[in-house]
């Protein structure tokens, strides 16, 4: 890494509130790793994972960081519901239980690990395709170029959502179709901005200078003029990180993906039906997450834009 770029991160981390975006990335990172050793460790040994364990006589238990509120109406239900259990010591839930006794909480981190794996999956899908037709198109010019964006207003005038519910069906219940069907379809935007950026290198001086010495079309391509457009690639991965992860939020509160694993949007879906019932915790929390993780990915992105984008930077007389 080069003392520009260096110097760049130190600028960022400098930043409090980019500081504290990078800070919340990290919990839920983490809570995210945490979630995949539970869940391959659980697979390995075939025993049901404690976030799928159904408790008949924990149901609707209120979130134990609101049991010192004794005259709410969860609060209530839930002394009603122990008496009739004749006793019966009920366990505690950091956030509460949902219609089947399964802890929220637990859920929530195993809704974590998904997300991630969405987030990361899509992007490893959507930023090569779009980079790779990008910098061809913009630096080849021609045929090629005509091809690309050809291309590019073909699949954005698509409907996106239709687009990936019909990629989602035909590879099967699970995540590989979401991989796919999301991952094929947002490669348009990352595309468009490398192809207008390529375009303004390949006639700068340095570029020429490639070309005298005789170097190949893809070297100077991946080689001298990709990692001057890297920070679209960086800013690019900031925005579809959490766009991804919205989406998939949305196709399986429809009921496509995955169903054994508890996904948010699963947990949303399961969760609306009880909210008449006042059972509010587990929408509360689990819309919270969501909100919280899409915030900071684009404050972060901001961020980046403005200090990783150099016609920005030149604006300001940095």
């Amino acid at each position: 890494m080069s003392s520009a770029s260096e110097s760049l991160w130190r600028r960022l981390w400098r930043r409090l509130d980019t500081r504290l975006c990078l800070v919340v990335i990290a919990v839920y990172a983490a809570a995210a790793l945490y979630g995949e050793i539970v869940y391959r460790y659980y697979r390995a040994v075939d025993r049901t994972p404690p976030y799928n364990v159904v408790h008949e006589t924990a149901r609707y238990i209120p979130p134990a960081i609101t049991s010192w509120i004794s005259s709410s109406d969860s609060a209530k239900r839930t002394q009603a519901f122990s008496k009739s259990q004749k006793g019966e010591k009920l366990p505690k839930f950091l956030l509460g239980s949902d219609n089947l006794g399964r802890d929220v909480f637990q859920r929530l981190v195993q809704g974590t690990r998904i997300a991630f794996h969405v987030g990361i999956m899509t992007s490893l899908i959507a930023i090569p395709l779009g980079v790779l037709l990008g910098c061809l198109g913009g630096y080849l010019g021609g045929a090629v170029d005509s091809f690309v964006s050809w291309l590019c207003a073909t699949v954005a005038s698509m409907p996106g959502l239709l687009f990936i519910l019909a990629i989602a069906m035909v590879a099967g219940q699970g995540l590989l179709g979401i991989y796919l069907g999301i991952g094929l379809t947002t490669w348009v935007s990352v595309c468009r901005n490398i192809r207008g950026e390529v375009m303004k290198h390949r006639n700068r001086t340095y570029v020429q200078a490639a070309h005298v010495l005789g170097y190949s079309r893809f070297r100077i391509m991946f080689r001298h003029i990709l990692p001057n457009v890297m920070h679209i690639v960086l800013i690019a991965f900031s925005i579809r990180f959490p766009a991804s992860i919205s989406t998939e939020v949305f196709i399986s509160f429809l009921g496509i993906g995955v169903h054994d694993d508890p996904s948010w949007g699963i947990m949303i879906n399961n969760a609306r039906l009880r909210l008449w019932q006042g059972v509010w915790w587990e929408m509360t929390f689990v819309t919270l997450a969501i909100f919280l993780l899409v915030l900071v990915f684009n404050h972060l992105a901001d961020a980046l834009r403005d200090l990783l984008d150099p016609a920005l930077r030149s604006e300001k007389g940095e």
